[in-house]
């Protein structure tokens, strides 16, 4: 049996990543199902189903790392390490992905495509903002940057897997039923920009987790911020197309420039540290 196990190691990346996914859904099912039976809210139902996901992903990994890869620190690999420069490089992540998001609209302010509104409970909502961010950017750098760029790096070499990945994550945000997907098409190409930023953060900080997590996180709670607090209000004096479609600024023109002015940064930062 362990034999069996082992071999999967050798499978091509495609079958390994099934293989993962249908155990992870054989362990998730027969807690999921009854959760979504007994609590009549939706929304409270998909948090404690997608958490109790991501708590099972965990779980499974260092299995999965010990039994098909003969490895004991699976979360070391991916980045994912205790280390006091990681924990400065998610601080900084958090700090310029913050800023940029608030620069973003402070921009569209001044031009006149947004107006700046009052907003009540601001307090909390940026301690809830930030609790789910951090939470979001954790799980997702996790899963796309850690456990996903690593299997792909088993098989292909860096180009190929950081293309893929980035590919693999925007595809992941971006698939929903179709008359969806055709009103929010301009977000795609923010996805693949900002899949190729959090990479090539990953690769800047020598493979640690920190930055990209930080990155990420910053960029949910500040929009979280602005969003949920109804902080920005659209003045409608230029299209959609310029300030993001459906208010999602990676859907948007000004969206785009800076998420591009933010990778130009990020790429040559990456290949200062490749380099050296």
């Amino acid at each position: 049996m362990n034999h069996r196990i082992k071999k999967i190691g050798s499978y091509p990346f495609p079958w390994r990543v099934i293989i993962f996914l249908l155990i992870l859904l054989a362990i998730w099912l027969p807690a999921a199902i009854p959760i979504y039976f007994l609590v009549k809210d939706s929304n409270l139902a998909t948090i404690l189903t997608m958490g109790l996901l991501f708590v099972e992903f965990i779980i499974l990994l260092p299995q999965w790392g010990k039994r098909v890869y003969g490895k004991t620190n699976l979360f070391k690999s991916y980045g994912l390490v205790n280390t006091k420069q990681n924990g400065i490089e998610l601080f900084i992540g958090l700090a310029i992905g913050t800023c940029l998001t608030f620069t973003l609209f402070a921009v569209q302010g001044l031009f006149g495509f947004v107006l700046w509104q009052n907003s009540q409970n601001l307090s909390r909502i940026i301690a809830e903002g930030l609790l789910s961010a951090l939470g979001v950017g954790f799980a997702e750098e996790l899963v796309f940057r850690g456990w996903l760029l690593d299997e792909l790096q088993r098989d292909y070499n860096y180009r190929i897997s950081a293309r893929s990945n980035t590919l693999i994550f925007a595809l992941a945000h971006f698939i929903k039923p179709v008359g969806v997907m055709l009103q929010s098409w301009p977000q795609l190409p923010g996805l693949l920009l900002l899949g190729s930023i959090l990479i090539w953060g990953k690769r800047n900080c020598q493979n640690r987790l920190g930055l990209p997590i930080g990155l990420h996180a910053g960029l949910v709670w500040g929009y979280y911020t602005i969003n949920v607090g109804q902080l920005v209000k659209y003045s409608g004096s230029v299209p959609d197309w310029v300030t993001g479609v459906n208010g999602n600024p990676l859907a948007g023109a000004i969206g785009l420039l800076f998420l591009s002015i933010l990778a130009l940064g990020m790429r040559k930062m990456s290949d200062r540290a490749t380099s050296s």
